[in-house]
């Protein structure tokens, strides 16, 4: 490895202010049905965001994204695969990790506890809190070019988002219909 030397300007382009972020309530194509309704932050990498126009704070995304997610009580991601590993941990409130075909196992998760899904688990997550909450999401990368892959959802939830009238088109990425 070759070592190197960076200005402190050079690192400000590696920061991402939490005050700076920029949110999309609409980043995937579950976020119209109701109980999935959230905010997606891309912090580092665009991660498997399927909004074009969510652009990270950091865009040097090799080997992993993150992404901040503000959810409601009752409010979290529908059942979703990866082909590499995705990492929760809540920053704020309480949280279910959710997995199966049909999302029948749970663990309830707080602050700074870490959960680790693997490869080709359908996954989700809620906040059971009672306030609004903060959940930060960390998905693996395939190769150094922060390519995450794209989402895998679950049938029942591609069946209720496109009644919705939101689609994901060939290339990943979202189209109103």
């Amino acid at each position: 490895m070759e070592i190197k030397d960076i200005s402190v300007e050079e690192m400000q382009a590696r920061v991402a202010r939490y005050r700076d972020l920029k949110a999309s309530p609409q980043a995937f194509v579950d976020t119209r049905i109701p109980e999935y309704e959230r905010d997606i932050y891309n912090v580092i990498g665009r991660g498997v965001t399927e909004d074009a126009g969510l652009a990270p704070s950091i865009v040097d995304s090799r080997y992993f994204g993150i992404t901040y997610v503000g959810a409601e009580p009752g409010k979290g991601a529908a059942l979703h695969a990866h082909e590499t590993i995705e990492v929760f941990i809540p920053l704020t409130g309480r949280w279910a990790a959710v997995w199966g075909e049909d999302g029948d196992k749970e663990i309830e998760i707080e602050p700074f506890d870490v959960i680790s899904f693997p490869p080709g688990i359908y996954r989700g997550f809620r906040n059971i809190g009672d306030a609004p909450a903060m959940l930060m999401a960390i998905i693996g990368s395939k190769e150094t070019t922060g390519d995450g892959g794209r989402v895998e959802w679950a049938p029942s939830v591609l069946e209720a988002s496109h009644a919705t009238g939101l689609r994901v088109n060939e290339t990943g990425d979202l189209e109103a219909k």
